[in-house]
């Protein structure tokens, strides 16, 4: 099966470097218009949806490959091996963000830098780690939308998006949500929030920004602060922003973040 078709790839903007958008659960590749096109005139922009979202292609999801975030850290090296050129910049929102890591781990030659967007790499507390949720928290979310998973997603979704100011945001999550195979997506919520993923943080080497929002009900600040501490080579930005979602509710604020970043390890 073709790459492009498996993930609904493309491909635009000019440059001698790329970054490639990769977008967080229950969304696809759309979620980036308000920051993507900020980079194409000085960089090669690649933006794929995640197999089993988006228009990417619902038969290629296999539940064993995809039943870690492993499966979708080998599509990522896969994309950036068949699409990047030049230095190579990994952008990935939520758990995009720790797929990233993933992918720097197998293949750190691959990646000259990866941009993190409100990621986590756990969920749920453990003594002093406050990831935001407590297993019974995690576990009745989850039975809760494999119960009902349209409603869990008009429940959620705002909620998520957050930007209280921007009720056509939260709207538009909602139907992103909505519009997802509801057997996929529970299997895929599962992995994303079970999964644990701190001790590879400190195996990751690629020089790393964390973008973080003052107000987030899924990744709160201390979430951002530890993964500042354990991840080598990184530097925290936090953005003054209610929701889960800043490259769409703030995104000159973020935009600025990268720019920044870029600038400081001699990309473009």
């Amino acid at each position: 099966m073709r790459i492009e078709h498996r993930n609904n790839v493309k491909v635009c903007g000019h440059g001698p470097a790329t970054l490639v958008f990769a977008h967080g659960f229950g969304c696809d590749q759309s979620m980036w218009r308000f920051l993507a096109p900020a980079f194409e005139d000085r960089y090669r922009v690649v933006l794929f949806d995640s197999v089993g979202s988006g228009a990417s292609d619902a038969a290629a999801y296999e539940r064993d490959k995809y039943g870690t975030l492993h499966g979708y850290a080998d599509d990522v090296i896969e994309i950036v091996d068949a699409f990047a050129q030049g230095p190579v910049v990994f952008v990935g929102h939520s758990v995009a963000a720790m797929v990233g890591v993933l992918a720097s781990v197998k293949a750190p030659a691959l990646f000259a830098a990866q941009i993190m967007v409100s990621p986590s790499p756990s969920y749920i507390n453990d003594g002093d780690y406050i990831g935001g949720f407590e297993r019974e928290d995690i576990d009745e979310l989850l039975q809760t939308l494999q119960d009902n998973y349209l409603g869990w997603s008009s429940n959620m979704a705002p909620a998520i998006m957050g930007a209280p100011a921007q009720p056509e945001l939260r709207q538009e999550l909602t139907n992103s949500f909505c519009r997802n195979d509801p057997e996929i997506a529970a299997h895929f919520a599962r992995v994303t929030f079970l999964s644990d993923h701190r001790a590879d943080l400190p195996r990751s080497t690629t020089p790393a920004l964390i973008l973080q929002c003052t107000d987030d009900m899924i990744a709160p600040l201390s979430v951002g602060r530890y993964m500042q501490r354990t991840l080598p080579a990184s530097v925290l930005a936090l953005i003054d922003n209610i929701g889960h979602c800043p490259h769409m509710s703030a995104p000159c604020a973020s935009t600025d973040a990268m720019r920044s970043f870029l600038a400081a390890h001699g990309l473009p």
